[in-house]
């Protein structure tokens, strides 16, 4: 088969699991320029504790990602599931992942390889150094582990194989300022070597309010908290739960939605049945819209983060949201303009979230501000055109000969 001349992008990441890097790379796959690139996504499976980022996008009224298929010139971008390359570490299943990749780099050469999240950051990076091929290694941090995961000898241990694989990487991407900041503290990678592109969303449109709530089963007059993300543990869910109790003590008719899914629900459902009011758990949605629309106020609580998508878009639905002051959360969140940052006191963020929800002037003015930066800063158009300059500059020099290009 005749190859062509587009620049051949290999992107893996371990698995497509509702999230930031599983929205990124479907924006990118629907909206690359295929006649520039040809883009090609490996992933593992997505555990059964966890929800599938394309079969909830494929739901009823929502379209999934494109697959070759459906293109009548066979350019889309191809998806390859890779045995292994899952949440979990395991020997045996990572050996296989590594030799699965290696083989597959060999006859797709690709002008750049590039992973997304650590466990394919690593296998994908070992992967092209063992396969010859000679292409521009790209890594993105969407986040890190440095802190709320890892503590002692694992954190080090963290920290000393991504300084090892930063060495052998060409650029290093992330999606914020200070998650940057934060990895050349830890001594991962150096300052040329990083390119910051921030995360690029968009929100479908919002349902009129009172549908959304009737849809939730929530009271139409009543002020609504939501949170959506996964229920793990550095998401913070008991801040959350201790967060909603000082809030209720204060308005007792607010009413709290929980949008999402993890290996902590059942754990967070049984604590949050002691509270004085009722907690709604949707589980995972693909109409996450629905969710923004009901809200008066959006609450995260996490004690680390990228630059998390969950805020982007609550600000694109016109939501101000209160959040811990963690990652590069004041990234999206201006304080004081388009939503209001805390420690991680549950105190401190409850007083928050009665602030808003007793002051609707100051929701609404916020919501508005919010619904204007996000758009501006954060649509998916500018971070496909990112992307894209970024490969070209990777690829460049960087173009494995091939007498046949995989199909």
């Amino acid at each position: 088969m005749k190859s062509d001349s587009r620049i051949r992008v290999m992107e893996i990441i371990a698995r497509l699991n509702v999230g930031g890097p599983a929205t990124q790379i479907s924006g990118l796959i629907e909206r690359l320029n295929r006649r520039e690139f040809d883009h090609r996504l490996y992933t593992g499976h997505v555990d059964g504790d966890e929800a599938d980022q394309l079969r909830l996008s494929e739901s009823p009224g929502h379209p999934g990602t494109p697959r070759a298929e459906d293109e009548p010139d066979g350019r889309a971008a191809r998806m390859h599931t890779v045995r292994g390359l899952g949440r979990a570490i395991r020997p045996s299943d990572d050996l296989r992942a590594l030799a699965h990749l290696v083989a597959a780099m060999r006859r797709f050469r690709p002008h750049v390889v590039h992973t997304r999240t650590a466990k394919a950051g690593a296998l994908g990076r070992l992967a092209s150094l063992l396969s010859g091929v000679g292409s521009a290694r790209v890594h993105t941090f969407h986040g890190h582990l440095l802190d709320g995961y890892f503590t002692g000898v694992r954190r080090a241990a963290y920290v000393h194989s991504e300084r090892l694989l930063a060495s052998v990487s060409h650029r290093l991407v992330t999606v914020g300022d200070r998650v940057r900041d934060d990895l050349l503290a830890a001594g991962i990678g150096t300052p040329g070597q990083y390119v910051v592109i921030p995360p690029g969303v968009g929100v479908r449109a919002l349902p009129a309010r009172e549908e959304a709530r009737r849809a939730l089963n929530l009271p139409l007059d009543a002020p609504v908290v939501a949170f959506v993300g996964r229920l793990t543990k550095v998401k913070r869910p008991d801040r959350l739960l201790a967060t909603a109790h000082a809030v209720l003590g204060w308005i007792p008719g607010c009413r709290f939605v929980v949008c999402g899914g993890g290996e902590l629900r059942e754990e967070v459902e049984r604590a949050a049945a002691r509270l004085p009011g009722p907690i709604v758990f949707t589980g995972w949605r693909g109409d996450t819209e629905t969710v923004y629309a009901a809200a008066d106020v959006v609450l995260l609580t996490s004690d680390n983060e990228g630059t998390p998508l969950t805020l982007i878009e609550a600000g694109m639905a016109g939501v101000p949201v209160v959040a811990t002051r963690v990652g590069s959360v004041g990234e999206v969140v201006l304080d004081g303009r388009t939503g209001l940052l805390a420690g991680r006191d549950p105190a401190e963020l409850a007083g928050h979230v009665v602030r808003l929800l007793t002051d609707p002037g100051l929701a609404r003015s916020m919501g508005e501000s919010a619904r204007r930066w996000t758009t501006s800063a954060f649509p998916t158009e500018r971070l496909v055109s990112d992307t894209e300059d970024l490969y070209r500059a990777v690829a460049r020099g960087r173009r494995p000969e091939t007498t046949e290009v995989d199909r």
